[in-house]
């Protein structure tokens, strides 16, 4: 991957995940029933520099609306972000996290930017490259090996994150004294995966749309195929690892919500002991369609037209009983 300058709430793809967001909550109560009054409607989802998402509680007394632009506290001094997501949908997020604990102490949002908030984060945004361009060359300077992939310099100028990868433990006690002393700030450094350094490129994948990981994913997924061996090969036999590789040279986080569909299997490789989906059989219970076949796992599944239910037979049991020799 080249290297990362992420555009996250600072570029026109922001757009795109806020208009995610917008249409998800205009769906709201065909989705979730009635809006009921809760106190928890002062949750509000906020999202951050690096395309990071926290929440916080909305004690200003106005109703949010998303794509407002918010500050918020932060680490002991203040940042801004968007607001993402707000009342029963923030609320179901919290549920999904299991963040919706008795007694959870939430960060405040503190106001709602005005024109000279907003004048500050156009001028953090035209400081960004030169921030980063400082950040290379002091790297260079003490011949680190580390990938810079991201910088965020804090809205009130107290802290700044230095996100890198790398293959080995880095010693850079000397450059965050050295950028200390340029930026008069606190310095954070933090190691990332590959994963996390492609969510932060908030780039396009191959099918034209956002990446996942960037645009709607709550987390990264370590292993999406952890417990979906079927993709590990395809149908067939065949190699499709351009297929199922991301940006990040990992397996696709979308494919952790692929799930065995019926049918979807092909059989292009010409092997004749595989059946065809959607190929009929004539069984002792009666006649029956072939429903599925899995290549890798050598399964074919049976769907009956008496009485429309289905069954599995490994391959060698199906050509034995049902495949004229």
């Amino acid at each position: 991957m080249s290297n990362v300058i992420c555009s996250c709430l600072l570029g026109d793809n922001t757009n795109v995940r806020l208009r995610l967001s917008q249409l998800l909550h205009s769906e709201m109560e065909s989705i979730y029933g009635p809006v009921s009054d809760d106190a928890s409607d002062d949750i509000c989802e906020v999202e951050l520099q690096g395309c990071r998402r926290e929440f916080f509680i909305n004690n200003t007394g106005v109703p949010f609306s998303i794509g407002l632009q918010v500050i918020i506290e932060s680490d002991g001094g203040y940042d801004f972000g968007i607001v993402y997501s707000t009342g029963q949908i923030a609320r179901k997020k919290l549920q999904l996290k299991g963040l919706d604990k008795n007694g959870q102490e939430w960060t405040a949002v503190l106001r709602i930017a005005d024109e000279s908030d907003k004048l500050a984060i156009l001028d953090l945004k035209k400081r960004q490259s030169e921030i980063r361009e400082v950040c290379l060359n002091k790297i260079k300077k003490h011949e680190l090996d580390l990938k810079l992939v991201d910088v965020e310099l804090r809205m009130d100028q107290q802290k700044l994150s230095v996100y890198y990868t790398s293959s080995h433990r880095v010693d850079f006690r000397t450059l965050v004294r050295d950028l200390a002393g340029e930026f008069k700030a606190r310095i954070q450094m933090v190691q990332i995966t590959t994963r996390e350094e492609a969510r932060r490129a908030n780039a396009f994948g191959p099918c034209g749309c956002l990446l996942c990981c960037s645009s709607w994913l709550p987390k990264i997924h370590a292993n999406p195929f952890a417990e979906k061996s079927q993709y590990t090969e395809a149908a067939g036999n065949e190699s499709h690892a351009f297929n199922i590789t991301g940006l990040c040279n990992r397996p696709k986080c979308c494919l952790g919500y692929s799930k065995h569909e019926k049918g979807c299997r092909s059989q292009s490789n010409g092997n004749s002991s595989l059946p065809l989906a959607g190929s009929k059989v004539i069984t002792p219970e009666g006649p029956a369609v072939v429903e599925s076949v899995d290549a890798q796992k050598k399964l074919v599944w049976l769907r009956y037209l008496k009485n429309d239910q289905t069954r599995r037979f490994p391959i060698n049991k199906f050509n034995a009983l049902f495949v004229k020799k």
